[in-house]
């Protein structure tokens, strides 16, 4: 297929320099496979968070993705609409589920609190430059 028939429909603002966020960003972008993921490194040189109306701190602090119409979205959403897109939808759809949607929210705002902390642990360096 012509890759300027391709289409984005959704493109995950990620930490490139987070271990667990580069480790999930590889996974993904094999999974790829039809290019309807964009991904974006916040921490890249030529990236500006004003062009989103975030700063990089806004960024850093909870996950965020972004609709070809420049929605924004933020927090376990953009986990559902990042496997939709690559045709992994079905893994995070409980996510979504009424009963189950406020449990799961909860955990990754947990999650998003300590992300920079448990990186370091799992990469298993005090220096670690997650968010830098």
């Amino acid at each position: 297929m012509n890759k300027a028939l391709k289409k984005i429909e959704f493109t995950l603002l990620y930490d490139g320099l987070c271990p667990l966020c580069s480790k999930e960003v590889a996974w993904l972008y094999v999974r790829n496979k039809h290019e309807k993921l964009g991904f974006q490194d916040i921490n890249d040189a030529a990236f500006d968070p004003v062009v989103y109306g975030k700063t990089h701190d806004e960024l850093m602090a909870e996950i965020h993705g972004v609709y070809p119409d420049g929605q924004i979205i933020k927090g376990m959403g953009v986990f559902r609409e990042t496997y939709k897109a690559v045709g992994l939808g079905w893994l995070m759809a409980p996510t979504g589920w009424p009963l189950l949607k406020p449990l799961f929210d909860l955990i990754y705002k947990v999650f998003a609190k300590y992300r920079v902390p448990l990186a370091r642990l799992v990469a298993g360096d005090k220096s670690c430059d997650c968010g830098k």
